[in-house]
């Protein structure tokens, strides 16, 4: 059970926990905006053999997770490290995530052919697994700070904080250095690497030195019982977590199905492309306003009827949208807005839903007697893998199921009507079924009520109820 917390949320404790996701994202956000033409245009990867390697990879990506998360709760179990459960993971991950991360960018560009894949190959397996070793300690530390919905949705905004600045920094040094050297030159790619991985790893080491464990665990369970086959009754026991999973799978493929897909929606169904870059200036004032705004309005209502009403926006709008889309000529501007303020109310519960993994945390701690945030956080991740997989492959794959011609979008033609109403179809009505998915997670399967978080509470105190 865990001992009573410590002191109160400081707002170094917020300036540290939003440097965590910074500073992680620092070299994470390479690996899904540049990393395709590193492999295409410096290594030369055969795309054949760089379709093999990303499904062994991302099927690493996903067990990893769970597997590493099970693992620091076992070795908290037997050691029970005076310094922490997760923070002296924090310090043993951050200098190696800024190696492996140089050694990706960096190594296989000195090697040809076979060499040449087979070190790639182990680069990205080992920064994968370090970024996990990071990632997996850095999110559990939300629900060892802290104690309520207010604190819980106050570090998930700055959560949310760090991961849009980190997201962005990265994606601004790194084309103004291939500009410079060129997108084919090696050079150009290392520089940016050793930028980003040196300034994340700063930004790491003050997440360490700025985040404390308030919440800490006794040490009266022993490694014997902290089993990797533990989460299978956490399925059984915890609806909270379960509601989290279905959510996390259905957020993730809407995200993923909508980002996807958008600018065949943009440019094939409403003629203008350049619209869809407009979207960001709708969205990201909602989303700065709801990141400031969480900690408040969390007080007033749970954080969880928070996600819920945001969830049911956002597929009420969806809704909406495809109706005008069905029965009226909709412009790109009105596209545009509708759909940009439909997915910042979905984008609400991505950014708050840590948040909620901290209270299934707690709730699990309750019923079992045992306090899992690693296993419970990592297999949390899993789902999410999940859907993204499920949104990027379903997303492409239906793109030949409503008859996308590429040939005919290259010449300028329009597609087929049937193929227009498709793409309707996937960009609108599909993330409106997946938000009322995720919505009905929260309002059919959660079942943590005021009582039962007073319950909660009074256990971290140390009273009975």
């Amino acid at each position: 059970m865990t001992k009573a917390p410590k002191n109160s949320l400081t707002a170094k404790h917020w300036f540290g926990y939003m440097l965590g996701d910074l500073g992680g994202c620092m070299t994470f956000a390479l690996m899904g905006s540049m990393v395709t033409r590193y492999y295409t245009n410096v290594l030369h990867v055969n795309t054949v053999v760089l379709a093999a390697l990303l499904l062994v990879w991302n099927v690493w990506d996903a067990v990893n997770d769970p597997m590493m998360g099970a693992l620091m709760d076992k070795m908290f179990a037997k050691h029970a490290n005076p310094k922490g459960k997760f923070r002296p993971w924090l310090l043993r991950s951050t200098p190696l995530l800024a190696i492996t991360a140089i050694a990706f960018w960096t190594l296989p560009t000195f090697f040809e052919g076979t060499a040449m894949l087979v070190v790639l190959f182990f680069c990205k397996i080992a920064y994968e697994a370090c970024y996990t070793m990071f990632n997996i300690p850095m999110g559990s530390m939300l629900s060892a700070m802290a104690n309520n919905d207010s604190e819980r949705a106050s570090l998930s905004s700055a959560r949310g904080v760090g991961g849009m600045i980190g997201n962005l920094v990265p994606t601004l040094i790194f084309p103004q250095l291939l500009k410079m050297y060129g997108d084919s030159n090696s050079i150009g790619y290392a520089i940016g690497a050793v930028i980003c991985a040196g300034v994340g790893f700063v930004l790491c080491l003050m997440h360490y030195f700025w985040t404390e464990e308030r919440n800490t665990c006794n040490s009266n369970v022993s490694a014997d019982d902290i089993k990797f086959t533990d989460i299978l009754n956490v399925f059984r026991v915890n609806r909270p977590f379960v509601a989290l999973c279905v959510h996390g799978v259905c957020i993730c493929t809407m995200q993923y199905v909508f980002q996807t897909l958008g600018s065949y929606m943009y440019a094939d169904v409403l003629g203008d492309v350049g619209m869809m870059s407009m979207s960001s200036i709708v969205s990201m004032p909602m989303m700065i306003a709801v990141l400031i705004g969480a900690p408040q309005l969390a007080k007033k209502i749970s954080l969880e009827s928070m996600i819920r009403y945001s969830l049911l926006l956002s597929g009420a709008l969806f809704v909406a949208l495809f109706g005008m889309h069905m029965f009226m000529d909709v412009s790109a501007m009105v596209h545009m807005i509708v759909s940009s303020l439909a997915m910042s109310f979905a984008m609400v519960s991505i950014q708050m839903q840590w948040g909620l993994v901290g209270e299934a945390i707690d709730y699990n701690e309750m019923v079992t007697g045992k306090r899992t945030e690693g296993s419970i956080y990592g297999t949390f991740n899993l789902a999410r893998r999940m859907g993204q997989t499920v949104g990027n492959s379903a997303a492409v794959l239906a793109l030949g199921w409503i008859g996308y011609d590429s040939v005919a979008a290259a010449q300028g033609l329009v597609q087929s009507a049937s193929t227009l109403t498709g793409i309707k179809i996937l960009c609108v009505l599909v993330p409106a079924f997946f938000a009322i998915g995720s919505w009905a997670a929260f309002k059919y399967i959660w079942n943590i009520t005021p009582e039962t978080r007073a319950k909660m509470a009074a256990m971290k105190s140390g009273n009975n109820v």
